[in-house]
Parts: C-alpha cells; structure tokens; sequence
C-alpha cells in the first residue's frame, strides 16, 4: 500500500507516529500547504524511509489527482478540515485512488424551516456520486476517525453481536480535560468545532427519517467511564446520524456531545457577533481593506490544538450507547474507547483528542492493505465487519471497552 496523507496538522502528525510502528504500508506521502509543516511531521520519525514530505493545495483537485500519480499511491487519506472533502474526494477518483476521510462533505441548513427539516446534509455530496464509484469498483470509506468513525464500528459489533432488536444507537462524547493557562482553548479545530456546534443538529427515526432541531437541544447528563464522571450533553450536527441508519437497524439514532456550560456560551456569543460565519467581509488594514473570513480569525486567534498536548491534562471518551432487546429482554449498552492525554502524550507525543481521531483510520488503512475490509462505492464504517476493527485497535495497544447501563 502507497498512501498520500493530506494534511499535516495535528491530526496528520499523530497518523504518521501510529503508522510508523506497523509494516503494512510501502510509502506514506505527507502533504500539507505548509511544507514545512509536512516536513517537520516527517522529520520526527527519525529518519524512517518510508516517508517523505510534499507541498500540496488541498482545494487544488488536479494538483492532489497529479501527486498522487506521480507517487503511484493507490488510497488518499484525507487529514485536513471538511473544507476540502469534495476536491480530495474527487482527486482520488480521477487517479483512480481508495479515499478515507475523518469527515464528510459540509452540510447547509434548510433555508425556511432550518430547525426542523434537513438541507443539503452532511455526506450528500458523496453519496450523490456513489453509484459511479461502485460501478467503477472504486470505494471511498467515509467518517473513518473516532466520531465519526470508531463510534459507527461501535454501531455495527452491537447490531452484529449484542442485540436482536435496536430502539436507540446514540454516540456520547465528553471529557474532563483541562488545559494550563488557557480560559477557552479547544482541544480540536475550532473550524470545525463551530460548523459542528452551531448547525441544527440532525436526528434520525425510523418512520419519519432524518430532521433536525435547535442546537444545543434536548440536555442530558450521561455518566461517561473510567473517572471521567457525569457531563452535560447536547445534540450536535454530527455524521454518524446521517451514517448508521444506511446499514444499522435501529428506530432511533442520535449524537451529543458533552460541551459544558462555558464552552456553549462562548459559541453562542461567536454566532450572535457574527464570528461563526464563513463569507469573507472587509477590514480595513494598513495597504489597503482585506477580505477575511471571521471563522479563520477566531481560529488563528486560538492556540493550535496540536501544541496543548503539555499543558492538558485528563482524558477523553468516545463511545456508542445502544438500547434495545437481546434474546427477549431489555438490554443497554456503552462501548467506549478512553484515551488519557499523559498516556498518549509520553507514548507518541500527541495530545489526547488528536491520537484518538488518528488511530482508526490508520487501523481501518491496515485492514484495507489485509483485505479484511473492501468493498466498492461510498461506505461507511458501519458497512464493514466490526470484529477485526475492535481487535486490531486492541493489537495497536488501545483498548476499547463495554459498559452494560
């Protein structure tokens, strides 16, 4: 396998540590527009062959198409933020590439009832040129990080494994990580984290399909495992809602993350100012006004996620609720998967949060090189058996877990 990994950051950054421990990749091509960014994620491995840096426009579909012919590698992964979902997943099918993402193209809001009919959502783009993929024998597996990602795999073992009937599939996310010296400093791209939070979060029934409701709706405290304890969550726009219900069974499915009083409120404040929005508006500067986009501001006003790893502490949990009924009886679930911050930052040098988006593409990259996983079309995590993910993320040194509720 000869992979081109877009997007350096620290995402990308943490993908090249974890798959610098296993053999099953001839080359990794590390791009980024910062080539000197690429260059440092490829310097830190001390020197391993396999790897070499590119500069690459991730918006630039014919310059992505071109490297990864001229490095003949056969699967895009798609590290950057969804900006660039559509150009990336287009390059790799013009060079006849296996695409994996961490996200799926942007979603927008139905312009007259936003708050309870979906638009364009999360993934329809994709899944609109799905047929052409399939019928090529192309395969695009899409969602592949933790949330989503790991979490849909979490979806398939339960309908799989542990019920006979599903009610209920929701993805619960929350942490107790702190940062030093830091009021407000996301532990993730701020980007995303506002087109996450901020859009009206989508609910899937079965009977009525997918709608939506106001952010930050319907409030929960959910008691999250190992120390972490009792967060708040809301619903948030979040793939794996417009993802299982494609290839799981269940009447109900639903995601909320556990954000915190604070952390609402400020993105509350950023959508009231204004400083959600994309569309570029003018400021004067001294040559001149510039156009600059108010989300890019926050973003750059904000430490980078990637260098916070040695000032957090705490850890974070992804996991997967299911309620339903195995064998005549009522059951309930939570299978999670908890990464500790000092763990991961003394093991590979990467914050918590980032490791635990980039150890499951790297893991869905090794079954795809095995062939325990493949397939044509656009696919979902959900669409592949779940079995070998779970123990070949044991294998790579991270175990998930199973609560019974």
């Amino acid at each position: 396998m000869r992979v081109l990994l877009v997007g350096a950051g620290g995402v990308g950054t943490a993908v090249t540590r974890i798959a610098a421990r296993r053999p099953f990749f001839e080359a990794m091509v590390v791009a980024d527009y910062d080539l000197a960014r690429a260059e440092a994620a490829v310097a830190a491995l001390g020197g391993d062959a396999r790897f070499r840096a590119e500069r690459v426009d991730a918006g630039d579909e014919a310059a992505v198409a071109a490297l990864l012919e001229r490095h003949a590698c056969d699967v895009l992964l798609n590290a950057t933020d969804p900006r660039f979902v559509m150009p990336l997943f287009q390059a790799a099918r013009t060079a006849g590439a296996t695409y994996v993402d961490m996200a799926m193209s942007l979603s927008r809001p139905h312009p007259e009832r936003p708050y309870e009919e979906c638009g364009v959502k999360l993934g329809d783009a994709q899944f609109e040129q799905a047929a052409d993929w399939e019928k090529a024998g192309a395969l695009a597996v899409v969602g592949m990080g933790v949330e989503p990602g790991m979490s849909d795999v979490f979806a398939r073992y339960a309908a799989d494994e542990l019920f006979d009937e599903i009610e209920e599939i929701g993805v619960r996310d929350g942490a107790n990580l702190t940062v030093d010296g830091y009021d407000f400093a996301p532990s993730f791209s701020i980007w995303t984290t506002i087109e996450e939070c901020l859009n009206p979060p989508v609910v899937y029934e079965a009977g009525r399909g997918w709608f939506t409701t106001e952010p930050f709706s319907e409030p929960e405290v959910f008691d999250f495992p190992e120390g972490i304890g009792p967060v708040e969550c809301v619903n948030v726009e979040h793939e794996e809602v417009l993802l299982m219900p494609r290839w799981v069974d269940a009447r109900r499915v639903t995601f909320k993350y556990g954000l915190g009083e604070e952390f609402v409120n400020t993105l509350k404040t950023l959508h009231l100012l204004g400083l959600d929005r994309t569309e570029p508006v003018t400021v004067p500067g001294a040559d001149g006004p510039v156009r600059v986009s108010p989300r890019d501001v926050v973003a750059a006003c904000l430490p980078d996620p990637a260098t916070l790893g040695e000032r957090m502490h705490g850890k974070t949990c992804a996991g997967t609720w299911v309620r339903g009924v195995k064998d005549g009886k009522p059951r309930e679930v939570y299978l999670y998967h908890v990464v500790d911050n000092q763990w991961s930052m003394a093991e590979y040098g990467s914050q918590a949060v980032v490791w635990q988006t980039a150890v499951n593409p790297v893991v869905a990259l090794e079954l795809l090189a095995t062939g325990a996983w493949s397939g044509a079309g656009v696919l979902g995590p959900e669409a592949f058996p779940a079995r070998p993910f779970l123990d070949l993320l044991t294998a790579y040194g991270s175990p998930w877990g199973m609560r019974e509720q």
